[in-house]
């Protein structure tokens, strides 16, 4: 029960500061996304993702922050079996499922629901 405790408090924390973010800066959400993937994947480099991920399970590993860590993750194991084009091929390997489902759960539910612009 304390790990799904963990996984809601780091993972509200994370979406707290990105609302605060959104709410008290000019940026765009596009940035802070951007912003989100390469802290996970600078976490990744310096080692301190895997202690962080094994304290806050799932408030770790789901949002932008986990997906930045795949990328590194995987771009450091392409280039350790192919050198420098690992590089190039990693990320895309590592991220390709999640990548992958994002796009075929986000076509099926353009096909349930009806979008509109806001009003």
């Amino acid at each position: 029960m304390m790990d799904y405790v963990k996984a809601f408090m780091v993972g509200g924390l994370i979406c707290a500061f990105v609302q605060i973010l959104m709410e008290k800066t000019k940026m765009m959400p596009g940035r802070i996304m951007v912003l989100l993937v390469v802290t996970g994947s600078i976490l990744r480099a310096l080692g301190w993702y895997e202690p962080f991920q094994e304290f806050a399970g799932a408030g770790a590993s789901v949002p932008l922050l986990g997906f930045g860590n795949v990328l590194m993750k995987g771009v450091k194991e392409a280039v350790d079996e192919q050198g420098l084009l690992g590089l190039f091929a990693g990320g895309f390997k590592a991220g390709a499922v999640g990548t992958s489902a994002a796009l075929i759960f986000g076509y099926l539910a353009s096909l349930v629901f009806r979008s509109r612009m806001k009003k």
